[in-house]
Formats: structure tokens, sequence, C-alpha cells
């Protein structure tokens, strides 16, 4: 029996099978996959420790016909939605994603709060925050987080 990993994430592209290799780059592992009565894949299930990311094709998945099914398709995936993963190397990291064709919307960056980040939009619409936690943290990262917002 497998154990189910407590957080799961979903996203929906265009091409599986090239999003699912992107994402094995950022250090996910391919766990299983799905293909459709044709061949296509349909469906990659990738795991990063506890993070379960199911890769669903746009179109071409049983889904019902629904009000959110169209709104899907038609995008912008992913909006107002920021995913963040912990990394060892926010630079390599950055590089990687910008030789992908990723938009790199933050380049690395120390902040007073504690991190070194980086936040890029992926080739299929979804903003992504890799970060790594500085050597000294302050003890009060969300006064620090407000200072530099605020003052």
């Amino acid at each position: 029996m497998t154990v189910e990993a407590p957080f799961r994430l979903g996203l929906r592209v265009e091409d599986v099978t090239e999003a699912a290799a992107f994402y094995r780059r950022l250090g996910f592992e391919q766990a299983g996959s799905m293909f459709s009565p044709e061949g296509r894949t349909i469906m990659a299930i990738l795991r990063r420790g506890d993070l379960q990311l199911l890769v669903d094709a746009l179109t071409g998945m049983p889904f019902p016909d629904s009000d959110r099914e169209r709104m899907t398709t038609a995008g912008p995936r992913g909006l107002g939605v920021v995913i963040g993963i912990r990394v060892n190397d926010v630079d390599a990291t950055a590089d990687y994603c910008h030789s992908a064709g990723c938009d790199v919307t933050t380049a690395p960056v120390d902040a007073p709060w504690g991190e070194r980040y980086a936040e890029i939009v992926d080739p299929y619409g979804y903003a992504w925050k890799f970060f790594q936690l500085l050597p000294e943290p302050p003890q009060e990262s969300l006064r620090a987080a407000y200072d530099v917002w605020f003052t």
C-alpha cells in the first residue's frame, strides 16, 4: 500500500508530458501516470516530500461539463495563487527556470524577513516562489516584512 501525501496540489496544463518533465527538474519525482484510450498522457502524479503534484491535461479528462471546467479551460490558470517551495539553491533554481522559458518576476534576493527567494511564472501560467532560509533570520520576521512594505 502506498502512503498518500498529506498535501496535494492539482495543476491543469496543455501538455502533461512536457510539464511533468519541467516539474521533475524542480525536484519532483514521478509516482505515476494515466493515459487516454488513444495513449496520450492525461495525468502525471509527482511527489516532492509531503507534496503530491497532480498534473492534469487541460482537455481530455473525464470531468463534468461545468462552469468551473469551462473557466479553467479558458484561463488564465492559477491567477492569484503562488506556490511556495523551499529549495537548496534559489539562484540555481531561478537559472533553470529562466533557461526553461519561465518569466522570472522577482530575481533572487535576500529579504529582510530571513529568506532568499525568487518568484517565477512557469510556462503553464502558474506562479512559484522558491526560497531558502538565510543563516541568521531575524527574530521578528513579520515585523521586518511590515517595515519593508509600509515604512
